[in-house]
């Protein structure tokens, strides 16, 4: 169990040193790639989910998302007592790396002026405001990642480490098909423990963490994958 815990901790950590530092490598002054733009932060996000994947697929699953972790409990793939360790490793993981990235861009983030660019990097937001709308643009993101990610078993012959390269072409097509609506946060811990770290971290100028926003990359991404495993057992894929 500890082993989980760990791997759902550290490889959560990676994933938004990985994920949140692009954004800020990208959107902060003073950063040496400032202006990259959107296709250099979906390519990454999607890296930031590989790489640890490749690390911690074999220890828990390489979750990294509590929805997922919920939907996998709710479809017998992982027992429900492992639910609580696996979540609290994973916001654990997004708090810690996404404090480690203030810490490194800490220059760049007190040389930006606009407090929804510092937001930008640790959260997501929809670029229309429209909660009932924003809910169901992120559960239909999540579906989709979900029910590729329990398809990739449809696939014969496949090497097992093969299967996170398959992951992250899902996240970037999720990504670049649907990415300017929601920031496609996917994922509760993703966008929650970096907003618990702008929260409380000193950030010059911050502005609000904009929790009434928070409900949407919690309900959508939990609703979202709970219907991609509930449908996925239901299609007789055998005959």
């Amino acid at each position: 169990m500890l082993l989980k815990f760990l791997a759902e901790f550290i490889g959560t950590m990676m994933l938004i040193i990985l994920g949140d530092g692009v954004v800020a490598n990208v959107t902060l002054n003073k950063s040496g790639m400032k202006g990259a733009g959107s296709i250099q932060i979906t390519l990454a996000w999607g890296l930031a989910v590989m790489v640890p994947a490749f690390i911690f697929g074999t220890a828990s699953g390489a979750h990294f998302n509590p929805a997922l972790t919920i939907a996998l409990a709710i479809d017998e793939t992982l027992p429900w007592a492992e639910v609580p360790i696996y979540i609290i490793g994973q916001f654990a993981g997004a708090i810690v790396g996404a404090c480690i990235v203030y810490l490194m861009f800490k220059d760049q983030f007190d040389a930006t002026d606009d407090p929804g660019t510092k937001l930008g990097v640790f959260s997501t937001g929809p670029s229309i405001p429209n909660l009932p709308r924003n809910i169901f643009c992120e559960a239909v993101a999540t579906f989709v990642l979900v029910f590729a990610i329990k398809g990739i078993g449809q696939v014969t012959g496949i090497a097992g480490g093969l299967s996170n390269v398959f992951v992250f072409g899902i996240i970037v097509s999720i990504g670049m098909s649907l990415g300017g609506l929601t920031g496609y946060a996917l994922n509760p811990a993703r966008d929650i423990g970096p907003r618990i770290a702008h929260q409380f971290l000193p950030i010059k100028g911050k502005g609000d963490s904009n929790w009434g926003y928070a409900i949407v990359p919690i309900l959508g991404p939990i609703i979202g994958a709970i219907v991609a495993v509930l449908l996925y057992q239901v299609i007789p894929w055998t005959v």
